[in-house]
């Protein structure tokens, strides 16, 4: 397992087909489509990424159906396939895309393609709801816990079918997705502040996405924010700077419970000066995109079920020494365009309904290569659920 020291994307190791091809996926709760780069492929990308074709399954099956998803920051496209996709113990046999051309944005990202979590179909099979229907789960559930690489250990996981109980304390707060989400994980946000001064925004929808780097929102409601944080400052409305000696957590609030976002999070130092995380750009029209800068400081259930969004308190970390693990990114030929991201703020959740900046058009909105292993602690599984560990890695952004 490996961890860059960036925390810009979440991934597991998943296997395709009848050898069991190793492919890394970005766990996406935006994406309706899962897709990998094909054998077939001859763009620069594929190259640089592991692929999957005929010679790696003699189960594979090729549709004719073509897909193709435009994304703010590039395009994919290919044929429909269907074959066995296994995760931790799970093996579930189902529709996703095979990319045959991808366009030169994807050089930068760091992953073979994308497990795609949302609530919803895209244009492949439901990942989720067939775990369910191949009755591999008792639930559609699952849970993200992830790990912030400056805390010296990456702990990060996903649990299918229930909760890891070691991984949250106290109770989890709950929130209904909002039906005016289209179907998607979208909860009503009541409201945001800053060291114990609220900004008013309310009456906003939320969509909650592992695929995201960090948080979007209606320029108006950013600027509401940054007004409560003494001395930011913004000479466009979209990206803001801050004093370096800011040391205070946002806070959030959902269903009248307010979980902090650490300032390891909302900001990064960035040539000399400190910048926010929190960026005015409208990723889904009038409404917020709370990615992995909010996820990291809160346990997250996905409740199909449910359908419904619930948040815990995270269990402290263990008493281990704080040395952040660092190690360099895989080389192409172990499937990574590994790049730090660059200062756009466009997040690379690239599957989500809203274009430009990372919505696809297949219909859902939300908006890498470093291997992951199973262990006996984090195995966890019963008929309940199954957990396997997630691993951070860079993603570059591009405009």
């Amino acid at each position: 397992m490996h961890q860059d020291a960036s925390d810009f994307s979440y991934f597991v190791q998943a296997k395709f087909g009848s050898a069991g091809k190793p492919l890394y996926m970005l766990i996406d709760s935006g994406a309706g489509t899962t897709w990998v780069m094909g054998s077939a492929c001859k763009s620069t990308a594929c190259s640089m990424h592991n692929n999957f074709g005929p010679d790696d399954s003699e189960t594979l099956k090729q549709d004719a159906q073509a897909f193709s998803i435009r994304y703010g920051t590039g395009k994919v496209g290919g044929q429909l396939a269907r074959d066995t996709i296994s995760v931790a113990d799970m093996k579930v046999e189902m529709k996703f895309g095979l990319a045959n051309e991808t366009s030169d944005d994807f050089n930068h990202f760091p992953f073979d393609g994308i497990l795609g979590l949302a609530m919803g179909n895209g244009v492949t099979d439901n990942f989720m709801a067939t775990l369910l229907d191949q009755k591999l789960l008792d639930s559609r559930i699952f849970s993200v816990n992830l790990g912030r690489a400056s805390d010296g250990i990456n702990n990060g996981q996903i649990t299918f079918g229930g909760v890891d109980s070691a991984k949250y304390t106290g109770d989890i707060s709950y929130t209904p997705v909002s039906g005016k989400g289209n179907g998607d994980w979208a909860i009503p946000i009541d409201d945001m502040g800053h060291n114990g001064k609220t900004s008013g925004i309310t009456g906003r929808l939320a969509y909650i996405d592992t695929g995201t780097s960090f948080v979007f929102g209606p320029e108006s409601d950013v600027a509401a924010i940054h007004k409560v944080i003494p001395e930011a400052t913004s000479s466009d409305n979209v990206t803001y700077t801050v004093p370096c000696t800011t040391d205070t957590p946002l806070t959030v609030k959902f269903s009248g419970v307010t979980y902090k976002i650490s300032p390891k999070d909302w900001i990064s130092k960035r040539d000399g000066a400190c910048v926010s995380n929190i960026y005015g750009y409208e990723v889904v029209a009038g409404a917020w995109l709370m990615g992995d800068l909010f996820l990291k400081n809160v346990y997250t259930v996905f409740d199909g079920a449910e359908k419904r969004i619930g948040f815990a308190s995270k269990a402290p970390l263990p008493d281990v020494p704080k040395t952040t693990v660092v190690s360099n990114p895989p080389t192409a030929t172990e499937g990574v365009g590994g790049h730090l991201p660059s200062t756009s703020p466009v997040a690379p959740s690239p599957d989500g309904s809203v274009p430009p900046a990372g919505q696809q058009s297949d219909g859902t909105t939300g908006p890498s290569s470093t291997p992951t292993h199973l262990s006996s602690a984090d195995q966890l599984q019963n008929s309940a659920y199954i957990s396997v560990l997630c691993v951070a890695a860079a993603i570059a952004m591009v405009a």
